[in-house]
């Protein structure tokens, strides 16, 4: 299993509209894709609702992981949006 710990750069977190843009690349990923905060467990990334859920913050530590032929190559692209500010 592959995994990347990376900060949210978005200045509202992952609410609305940088949720969807996340979850919509997860669920594009071609692989199954978690997402999980400290002190939670892992949720579905491709899960609007499962994100929300987490409620994470701009600033916070997310961790990423995924299985499969593919897998790194997903997860650093999921990096790379989640470090970007898509408020």
């Amino acid at each position: 299993m592959s995994t990347r710990t990376v900060t949210v750069a978005s200045t509202v977190g992952l609410h609305a509209r940088p949720a969807a843009t996340f979850t919509r690349a997860a669920a594009g990923a071609g692989v199954p894709v978690t997402i999980a905060v400290a002190g939670k467990d892992p949720v579905n990334a491709a899960s609007m609702l499962s994100v929300m859920t987490l409620g994470v913050e701009h600033g916070q530590e997310v961790t990423l992981a995924a299985e499969g032929e593919g897998a790194d190559e997903a997860l650093d692209a999921l990096v790379e949006l989640l470090a970007t500010d898509l408020g």
